[in-house]
């Protein structure tokens, strides 16, 4: 078996060497004249004249001029809606055969069209993900090794003519055949939908299989992990999986986790993130201690909006006459609402993320943060990235682990405070002390913030709970595992029903 290993692993390297050097600019442009040509005769094709579009030198101009920008609400009830009805050839040719139901936390259930191009578009960058493992210097053995992929269930719901899940579970149910054999939990346990039956039978399972690889978001990845440790008697999850080499989180900022991930394992592991959303697969990190790459080859159009108040409504969605560039405009460590147009039929459509570019050239970004979770009511402009960042540094002061935090704006009798809710491994940290640190790192790291500190924000509190407590929250409201995350910022009515249920575990 050693032998295939090195097959696989100069497959690689020879793939690499016949490629040319990418630029995204050209790749940009090339995408977009082909996404434009073969939805020219769709409903929103023939609305918004793409056959005309096409005869502009400047293509990328006359797209900007000609199409409105979306965000999901405006782009069902306008367009989508019809989709669902099963109408065919509305914003991508042909029928729909599935929907993936975003469990994002902004709003209600969505329902994101996830056509055969989509599909086909998520296994390429696939590919591209696993050709840029040459980078991380793995051994011939590795590429022998089972990959566990840990998502929402393949057992899709029959709706008329289409099917309904979760991103993961669409693309695990698509998976090519040569893939198969390298795919664990496989496809008995993928299908189940109740996630306490799932992670036992993987814990149960654990030992009959050699995984190299772990794909998941790391929330439930670690809670995975730790039912097989404690199921199977374990020190470490290397007990069981000694080749486990690589962990591959998806769309989920890693750094909270690490410290307790590392404590789950006895050797290093190579950690790679990516960016795979209900709306296609965006991004893959490509080498080692960089950000990720924007796939900008693969069927998605991108564009980019300066994330400040001139350009953003109070709702969090964009103004309709924002600045808005394109990726050869873009510049780095500034904060971008990105919008993408996809091979799914989503155009100029607000995703909900904000990113960072951190290398022009090589197009890596990071995700900052969401445009709806991003506490701006009294102009504190506090970003996800920068609530991780203090948070980072609080666990270092407090000789804790943060894992999922939430916050929120109150207000009483006209004075706003914050209010953090934070799941943590040290409960018997003084509260006030650590409201006071994390108010002090974080009127340092924006001054926005600061300057509201002396104005209409009067106070900050910080309520310790156990993470598992979170976890229980999520259970009760929406449900466990698959694509779930836990909101960083909450509307006021959302927290204190978050508090009520806190209060009553005690």
């Amino acid at each position: 078996m050693a032998i295939i290993g090195k097959i696989i692993k100069q497959a690689i390297h020879l793939s690499d060497a016949i490629g040319t050097e990418a630029d995204p600019v050209k790749e940009q442009n090339r995408v977009l004249g082909k996404l434009l040509e073969k939805a020219q005769l769709t409903a929103f094709g023939k609305q918004y004249d793409f056959q005309k579009i096409l005869t502009h030198k400047s293509l990328i101009q006359a797209f900007q001029q000609a199409v409105p920008i979306f965000d999901y609400d405006k782009l069902y009830a306008e367009w989508w809606h019809y989709l669902l009805a099963g109408h065919q050839n509305v914003t991508w040719p042909g029928g729909q055969s599935y929907f993936a139901i975003s469990s994002g936390t902004t709003s209600n259930s969505k329902y994101i069209p996830v056509t055969e191009d989509m599909l086909e578009a998520i296994r390429r960058a696939g590919i591209q993900q696993i050709t840029s493992l040459k980078n991380f210097d793995l051994p011939p053995t590795f590429f022998e090794k089972q990959i566990l992929m840990l998502g929402s269930s393949t057992n899709l719901i029959q709706k008329d003519d289409h099917l309904e899940g979760e991103i993961s579970g669409i693309s695990a149910a698509n998976i090519p055949f040569w893939f198969r054999k390298f795919y664990k939990p496989g496809s008995e346990i993928a299908s189940l939908d109740n996630w306490e039956q799932k992670i036992r039978q993987i814990a149960e399972r654990a030992p009959e299989w050699d995984i190299g690889s772990i794909t998941g978001i790391p929330s439930w990845t670690e809670l995975m992990l730790k039912e097989i440790i404690s199921f199977n008697k374990l020190n470490t999850i290397h007990d069981v999986w000694p080749n486990l080499a690589v962990y591959t989180s998806g769309g989920v900022a890693f750094e909270p986790y690490r410290k307790s991930f590392e404590k789950l394992v006895a050797k290093p592991l190579v950690y790679i993130d990516t960016y795979l959303a209900s709306e296609g697969y965006l991004a893959t990190q490509k080498r080692p201690d960089a950000d990720m790459a924007l796939i900008t080859d693969n069927g998605v159009f991108f564009e980019f909006v300066p994330f400040t108040e001139a350009n953003m409504e109070k709702d969090g969605t964009i103004k309709p006459q924002a600045q808005v560039l394109s990726i050869a405009e873009v510049e780095e460590n500034v904060n971008y609402v990105l919008l993408i147009s996809t091979v799914a039929g989503a155009w100029r459509y607000m995703i909900g993320d904000t990113v960072m570019v951190t290398n022009k050239e090589r197009m890596e970004i990071k995700i900052s943060g969401r445009t709806k979770h991003y506490l701006n009511v009294v102009g504190e402009q506090l970003s996800v990235y920068q609530m991780n960042e203090a948070m980072r540094l609080v666990e270092r002061e407090f000789n804790t682990t943060i894992e999922e935090f939430t916050v929120a704006a109150l207000v009483n009798d006209g004075d706003y405070k914050n209010r953090w809710i934070l799941g943590t491994t040290n409960l018997s940290a003084d509260a006030t002390k650590v409201a006071d640190y994390l108010d002090n790192q974080l009127r340092a790291l924006n001054k926005n913030y600061d300057v509201a500190r002396n104005k209409a924000l009067k106070s900050v509190e910080v309520k310790l709970v156990p993470i598992n407590h979170f976890y229980e929250w999520s259970a009760q409201t929406k449900k466990l595992g698959g694509q779930v995350k836990i909101p960083r910022v909450m509307k006021d009515n959302e927290f204190l029903a978050l508090e009520k249920f806190l209060n009553a575990l005690g």
